[in-house]
């Protein structure tokens, strides 16, 4: 995957987003961390975190869009992985994960639009369908209108269904499954 054209830089405030290199794995693990905290389904295992960060940062089937220069504090990244969908030989680019420290949320620049902005250029350049998902309850609105002046009309849907805990259901649905 070729690093030329991939950095943006926006004159009118120097914010860069740029290819994140190995050296920023730690920073990019704690962003990872904090947007699993904040907005999280299940917990968080750091090791299969960084089974999709660390090949993205070597750019194996994916890469990290990071804002901020190496070694100063990353404002914002987002993970891209390539890959087929279960279904398909032909391979896409998803979307693992988007998120902005909350520093700089407020901050002059728009860094989410500006994330958003990169992942839709490396799919330009690598010819390959952009796949981007909410599954968050936290500021969803927000975050679906961000996606919609960035792509367009949303495609499908998602629900979540969490099932009781097997102890709050009984002890005679556990007979049942026996």
């Amino acid at each position: 995957m070729a690093k030329e054209g991939l950095n943006m830089t926006d004159k009118s405030d120097d914010l860069q987003i740029r290819l994140a290199i190995p050296s920023d794995v730690h920073e990019i693990m704690d962003l990872a961390l904090m947007g699993c905290e904040e907005a999280g389904i299940t917990n968080p295992n750091p090791e299969k975190l960084l089974q999709d960060i660390w090949p993205a940062v070597n750019l194996d089937r994916g890469l990290v869009g990071v804002i901020g220069v190496p070694g100063k504090m990353i404002e914002g990244a987002v993970l891209l992985r390539i890959g087929a969908k279960w279904y398909s030989d032909d391979l896409t680019i998803e979307e693992k994960a988007i998120f902005i420290h909350p520093d700089y949320r407020n901050a002059k620049g728009g860094r989410a639009r500006r994330l958003c902005e990169f992942s839709q250029k490396t799919a330009d350049d690598l010819g390959l369908p952009l796949l981007i998902g909410v599954l968050s309850d936290i500021r969803t609105e927000a975050k679906i209108r961000m996606y919609e002046r960035q792509f367009g009309k949303q495609t499908g849907a998602y629900w979540v269904y969490t099932p009781k805990p097997k102890e709050a259901l009984g002890n005679e649905v556990l007979d049942e499954r026996q």
